[in-house]
């Protein structure tokens, strides 16, 4: 990748960050000697008791820390993190009670609104106060069929401050993929939406409320919230209550958090994959906490009175990062509703801008295809909107391309902390993400996360050392607190050890197909069970889509590789712009393209125009699914996609047969 960094942070910004507070902290308590980011992650992966005894104390965790911090270090699965511990990761994220925001909420350009600490501290003692009026205890499941607005944040944090579990799923999923994550776990109350707005139209959720509610007889209460309608009609759904009815006889008061173990389930995530019922995830109190407070306020340099914001919905665990946010006392800018909706300019996909404005935001998280998809429409925010507040920009869900890094550098804002980060539902967190003291090279992550023992390794399961320009597995070789507790219904474990560490014995084996760069950062080239094996070289979906989409004319693309004649072929799906059909000229320019700037290896043997690629929830393109689609074998848990439908587009396509 390119040598030159895009952005090093000034010496009065690295003086000031969390990171160079906590590294002196460190040095002083440890006489650990660390002076600059390499140095403290050698030493945060050595030291992992030591490292994360003082993420707990500096970052401020509120709790019995207990004396033991680490038991049964050396395997994985099987370590145990402050095995002593009491703690409740609500009373964490609810610790001010004082008239400052705590939220604030868009959406779209329908509905606004605001909760302060103290506002915020009273809605969830009501709510917890009516969850325990219908018997929800320790141990128990709610779960969550809610947009991403305070209502969603209250009920978690009531569920979280009793011991309950929680679980949540976009209102943008159908019945079958919402009975079949949450029928797998019996919740006791389901909380659902009258509806909400969507690129400006109301969608009405009430008759799937109901058949949801119908086909799941653990349900004894199902808590409809208000959107679309002031009084929404519950009569037809089983157990149907409004929320305002709900949490009508609760009067504010303390809440009474239950004190837990670190390693007690918090929440139930799932797998969006395509090849079976969504495993369930379960993550614990002390685990989530932890790892968040270290993320936000040592590598994204979140400080109190900062303004977080996150594109997501209640379906993808950036939701759960964001609202961790409360725990290093930040104001949370919700969102729910298109991106690209026009803002008060006119122009398509300014709302977020201008919320930006707005609420001053300071930390934008969003998609490596918001971004990409930005650039494509030629808006150009620095030239329309102050951002004057903005320090940082997250990315997630896919690689973010080096155009995109130009793109944002460019056309958003100068000086900016661009973090491409990485991790997943898994462990709930990051394997490699941001560093406010490291400068920003075009492509790539800037480092692997502060006790976080992350290393590439090669088919033999050897260390690629960082700067070889050699591509392995993203593993990580010593247990870390946010791994999963386990899966929910895997009583022996199997599933669990199976998703993770059947590739190499006791390592944490992620999926990612990675390098390690002079810099010690990371570049992804796509998730390893899609890379594609032309000729017995191994070369990364993401290598292809960076030069591919390009091309003005290209929108979007899908790449994979064909069994055929014994060997593996490329085949390369495009979804052109509105009016564009792919010809013989247009294909040798892709395939020019993709000669030119990678290898002849890398060049498709096929391409092929589509109307629509299939894409999850969260928007990650499904490369395994139109795999199986191409070879005539079954997709399962098709209720994962955000488009189904699409998967049409490539099923017996007669180009695919010679």
């Amino acid at each position: 990748m390119d040598q030159q960094a895009l952005w090093r942070p000034g010496a009065e910004r690295i003086a000031s960050a969390r990171l160079s507070a906590f590294m002196a902290a460190v040095n002083a308590r440890w006489n650990a000697a660390c002076s600059d980011y390499p140095s403290l992650w050698r030493w945060s992966v050595a030291n992992p008791e030591a490292f994360w005894t003082s993420v707990w104390d500096e970052c401020g965790a509120l709790g019995e820390r207990g004396e033991t911090v680490l038991e049964d270090g050396d395997r994985m699965p099987g370590a145990r993190w402050f095995p002593q511990a009491r703690l409740n990761y609500a009373r964490n994220l609810l610790r001010r009670r004082d008239d400052s925001d705590a939220l604030v909420f868009w959406g779209e350009d329908q509905v606004r609104r605001r909760l302060s600490n103290a506002e915020l501290y009273a809605q969830v003692s009501r709510c917890a106060q009516a969850l325990q009026a219908v018997g929800v205890g320790r141990g128990d499941r709610v779960a969550a069929y809610l947009p991403n607005m305070p209502e969603a944040l209250i009920a978690m944090l009531a569920t979280a401050s009793l011991g309950a579990i929680w679980s949540s799923a976009s209102p943008d999923f159908g019945v079958q993929g919402v009975l079949d994550r949450f029928g797998q776990i019996e919740p006791k109350v389901l909380l659902c939406v009258d509806g909400y707005w969507y690129n400006g139209k109301r969608v009405d959720c009430m008759a799937r409320n109901a058949q949801i509610a119908a086909e799941m007889p653990t349900v004894e209460r199902c808590v409809v919230v208000s959107y679309l309608d002031a009084a929404p009609d519950v009569a037809a759904i089983r157990h149907g209550q409004r929320y305002a009815d709900f949490i009508a006889p609760c009067q504010a008061g303390e809440i009474d958090f239950v004190p837990l173990p670190f390693e007690h389930p918090l929440f139930i995530m799932f797998s969006s994959g395509t090849t079976g019922v969504p495993k369930c995830i379960v993550h614990c109190h002390g685990g989530a906490l932890v790892q968040h407070l270290k993320e936000h306020q040592l590598h994204g340099d979140v400080k109190p009175g900062d303004r977080l914001f996150y594109f997501t919905t209640c379906g993808w665990m950036m939701w759960n990062w964001l609202v961790s946010g409360l725990a290093s006392q930040a104001t949370l800018l919700l969102y729910d509703g298109s991106p690209f909706i026009a803002g008060a300019s006119g122009k398509a996909g300014t709302i977020l801008f201008d919320y930006a404005d707005a609420e001053r935001m300071t930390h934008f998280g969003t998609s490596a295809k918001f971004i990409d998809a930005l650039a494509k429409t030629g808006l150009k925010p620095r030239a329309t909107h102050r951002l004057e507040a903005l320090r940082a920009m997250f990315s997630t869900g896919s690689p973010l391309a080096p155009e995109s890094f130009d793109y944002v550098y460019g056309d958003i804002r100068t000086d900016l902390l661009l973090a491409s980060i990485s991790g997943g539902t898994d462990i709930l967190s990051c394997f490699a993400l941001g560093c406010p003291i490291l400068p920003v090279f075009r492509g790539e992550l800037q480092c692997r996360g502060l006790g976080m023992a992350v290393d590439v390794f090669d088919d033999d399961g050897q260390p690629i050392p960082a700067g070889r320009g050699e591509r392995g597995e993203l593993v990580c070789t010593a247990p870390f607190p946010a791994m999963p507790v386990g899966f929910w219904n895997d009583p022996d474990g199997a599933k669990y050890h199976g998703a993770y560490f059947d590739r190499f014995a006791n390592i944490w084996c992620h999926g990612d197909f990675v390098e390690l760069t002079a810099h010690e950062g990371m570049i992804i080239y796509g998730r390893s069970d899609a890379v594609l094996n032309p000729g017995g070289v191994r070369i990364g979906t993401a290598e292809i889509y960076r030069q591919v989409e390009q091309l003005p004319e290209v929108v979007e693309s899908l790449v994979i590789g064909q069994e055929w004649q014994h060997d593996v072929r490329v085949v390369l799906f495009v979804k052109l712009r509105e009016g564009i059909s792919l010809d013989d000229a247009l294909i040798e320019r892709i395939k020019q393209q993709v000669r030119q700037n990678t290898t002849p290896r890398h060049v498709p043997a096929k391409v092929l125009q589509v109307a629509d690629i299939p894409r999850t929830k969260s928007g990650k393109i499904v490369e395994l699914a139109v795999r199986h689609v191409v070879h005539g074998r079954p997709v399962k848990n098709v209720e994962a996609l955000a488009n189904p439908e699409a998967l049409a587009y490539f099923r017996d396509r007669d180009e695919l047969h010679s």
